[in-house]
């Protein structure tokens, strides 16, 4: 039997690839929007500004750094070009390849950070964006035996609002991440607390917008391409629903047209139910 195609490694290798294309580097986190119109042309100077912001949290170095869920290594490389010594823990093969083409100075361990069995000692676990990902029993408690005396830890993710219902809950809540109030609470009982902090929600959110332009513009191409296929040859057109059938559920086709065609997603949307926060954390006592 043929091996089952990895739709996830699938589409991060296209997502980066057009990321790529559009940027000149392989980015997955959000943007900074301050004082920028939000379009594609932007999206690379948006990003650095994010990048820009995330290391002013940064302590004065060099340091020994643990980049959590380090993405494709863009990040990793900038810190290594300041001087510091990266260690990246992400859990997919197709992203550790990547880090490794990327940041080629980084050491790369290919697990979750559940898994991760390295023994440091570093000065600053970071979490940029992946924080969300792991649950509370496993992050700052292992961050803390991971770290050396007076080691920190930078989080910039997005934490969900008050606002926030569930998952299954009716309409578009775009962003996601651990419930804020939760978050205080699993602070409180650990070895940490909060040195610094500041929200950038409204500065990331216009992300949403230009994801969603992208969707539209890539469902106006299907959307037109499936209607000239339906006039000119309905019996291929049938046939081609019932072979997407086979590989997509109708909850999913809904969700994926949903995407394409809508404009539910939104910034104003996002503000609603996230907070965005950057955050660097000390050891108590």
């Amino acid at each position: 039997m043929a091996d089952k195609i990895d739709t996830r490694a699938v589409g991060l290798d296209v997502g980066l690839a057009f990321i790529r294309w559009l940027t000149g580097a392989e980015n997955l986190h959000y943007g900074l929007w301050t004082g920028l119109e939000v379009t594609a042309g932007n999206l690379r100077t948006a990003q650095d500004a994010y990048t820009v912001k995330l290391f002013g949290y940064l302590p004065e170095g060099p340091l020994r750094i643990l980049d959590i869920g380090g993405g494709a290594g863009e990040t990793a490389k900038k810190l290594l070009a300041l001087g510091h010594k990266v260690e990246i823990v992400v859990p997919s093969a197709f992203l550790a390849a990547r880090c490794r083409e990327n940041a080629p100075g980084a050491v790369v361990h290919e697990c979750t950070f559940e898994d991760f069995a390295g023994a440091g000692p570093f000065d600053l676990c970071l979490f940029s964006e992946s924080f969300q990902y792991i649950p509370f029993a496993e992050s700052l408690p292992k961050c803390a035996r991971l770290l050396a005396p007076g080691g920190q830890v930078l989080i910039a993710d997005c934490f969900r609002s008050a606002a926030y219902r569930s998952r299954s809950a009716h309409g578009p809540q775009p962003g996601g991440g651990h419930p804020l109030a939760a978050f205080r609470a699993a602070l409180a009982e650990s070895d940490f607390t909060v040195a610094a902090e500041e929200e950038i929600t409204d500065a990331v959110a216009p992300s949403i917008d230009l994801e969603q332009g992208l969707f539209n513009v890539i469902g106006h191409g299907l959307t037109r391409v499936s209607d000239a296929i339906h006039e000119s040859k309905p019996a291929a057109h049938w046939a081609l629903s019932k072979l997407v059938a086979l590989f997509l559920s109708r909850k999913r086709r809904r969700n994926l047209m949903q995407r394409l065609t809508e404009t539910t997603r939104s910034a104003e949307v996002f503000r609603k139910f996230n907070h965005y926060l950057i955050l660097r954390l000390v050891q108590k006592g």
